[in-house]
């Protein structure tokens, strides 16, 4: 059941979102831009991620840039909220040497990490509020969002993680099928990353590492999440997009 406002827990105030990443299965639409400033709906993905977390109470936004850096920079100059503080890769460090990277600019608290490419649409309650509701500093180090693969536009993936009745989450083997994908938000404590290697290396080995200690956790998306890898993702979600509007501009 979801808590009345009034008891729900405070919003993380800082975020991480991921916009270094070439972008390479959505050329040639990201060979003259990064990804996350590619368009759905006539807006970037990367302004509808930080009007999300703005939306949500976020104050301050950290931006990993390394594919077209300057034209990240450019674009984020003139945005007020939330406040961003850019983390430049000279080499691109993925998920995890990405975020270790910034830990000086996220603080000593939990924090938000969104991918800048991630496109949902919120259900009844808005989905970042839910993790903060959600999070548990006691039992967690790591609450992602997940959703229902069958479910999920543009995707043809084996799935991410197993979801328990209580909410913990299980890495899917590689000889397994799992019916929930990650969707590129979550909540991260800087707890797990004391022991993480200098450099590049993903995310994916610290959710092994809160796996094994039973501190990895999820929420099931109640909105929708489209997955956009290629273009026909995306002019599938435009067309998605496109209907939708059309819909209720006629009621």
């Amino acid at each position: 059941m979801t808590k009345p406002l009034a008891m729900m827990k405070p919003v993380p105030k800082r975020a991480m979102v991921l916009a270094a990443g070439l972008g390479v299965r959505l050329r040639p639409i990201t060979a003259d831009r990064p990804k996350p400033l590619v368009e759905v709906g006539g807006q970037s993905l990367l302004d509808r991620a930080l009007d999300r977390l703005a939306e949500a109470g976020v104050e301050h936004a950290v931006v990993n840039t390394h594919y077209f850096a300057e034209m990240v920079a450019k674009h984020l100059a003139s945005r007020l909220k939330p406040r961003i503080h850019l983390s430049p890769e000279a080499k691109l460090l993925e998920t995890g040497g990405g975020i270790a990277h910034a830990l000086p600019l996220l603080g000593r608290d939990p924090f938000f990490v969104v991918n800048g490419d991630s496109f949902w649409l919120n259900g009844p309650t808005d989905v970042l509020k839910r993790l903060a509701n959600a999070w548990d500093d006691e039992r967690m180090d790591a609450l992602l969002a997940v959703y229902l693969t069958p479910r999920a536009l543009g995707y043809d993936g084996l799935g991410d993680f197993m979801v328990d009745p209580l909410g913990r989450l299980t890495r899917r083997r590689e000889d397994e099928v799992a019916p929930f994908a990650y969707i590129g938000l979550q909540i991260l404590h800087p707890r797990l990353f004391r022991a993480a290697q200098d450099g590049a290396f993903s995310l994916n080995r610290l959710y092994d590492q809160a796996d094994a200690a039973g501190r990895l956790w999820g929420i099931v998306h109640d909105g929708e999440w489209f997955h956009i890898s290629t273009p026909a993702d995306l002019a599938e979600a435009q067309e998605r997009l496109s209907s939708r509007f059309s819909y209720y501009h006629r009621i």
